[in-house]
């Protein structure tokens, strides 16, 4: 990953920037949440969003778009980009039988985002509220985090606090709020 430029805010000049992206920022500053950004070349694994996230010094996490098995309950994961994904772990805490990988046509429906960029701030497009936050207990413990802000060509550098207070609340979703699950780090677990 080369050419990360690290900023504070929203970029001066909006050109080039897709809707999404932008509308992203205007939620972000009516809800009074600073943040800080990388722009760089697009994030296409997990390696890049590690590098990204030394650049921004914060973590960045692991988002998962899943569903049930019948396609009525859906789940956006966040966990530490280091921990290893097995679905029985999680199935188990959401009480479901089965979970799999959402298919690209539900992330953009409900989340208005595609493969790659997908993150929380996806969540300002479910007007609905079909899809349920799910967040591992140990991201909570960070001081910040790092997330897309619906494009996989910058990150965004929030605090924690801010993300699961200010962001939801903006959203209207403090009611439903996230669901924590404790995930292993050994793969074996």
């Amino acid at each position: 990953m080369e050419n990360i430029e690290v900023f504070s805010g929203r970029p001066a000049d909006l050109s080039g920037r897709s809707v999404k992206e932008i509308r992203t920022y205007d939620l972000l500053d009516s809800a009074g949440i600073e943040y800080t950004r990388a722009d760089h070349s697009a994030a296409d694994t997990m390696d890049d969003c590690v590098l990204i996230g030394i650049s921004l010094d914060t973590h960045v996490c692991k988002n998962l778009f899943l569903r049930n098995r019948q396609a009525t309950k859906f789940y956006l994961l966040m966990m530490p980009a280091d921990k290893p994904f097995k679905t029985k772990h999680i199935s188990a805490q959401l009480g479901c039988a089965r979970l799999s990988f959402a298919e690209p046509e539900y992330m953009e429906t409900f989340l208005g985002i595609s493969p790659g960029s997908v993150s929380v701030m996806g969540l300002m497009n479910d007007i609905n509220c079909r899809v349920n936050l799910v967040v591992d207990r140990e991201l909570l413990k960070e001081d910040t985090i790092g997330c897309h802000p619906c494009v996989n060509t910058s990150t965004l550098k929030i605090t924690t606090g801010e993300l699961f207070g200010k962001f939801l609340s903006a959203l209207h979703r403090e009611s439903r709020g996230y669901i924590t699950v404790d995930l292993p780090r050994e793969e074996n677990a």
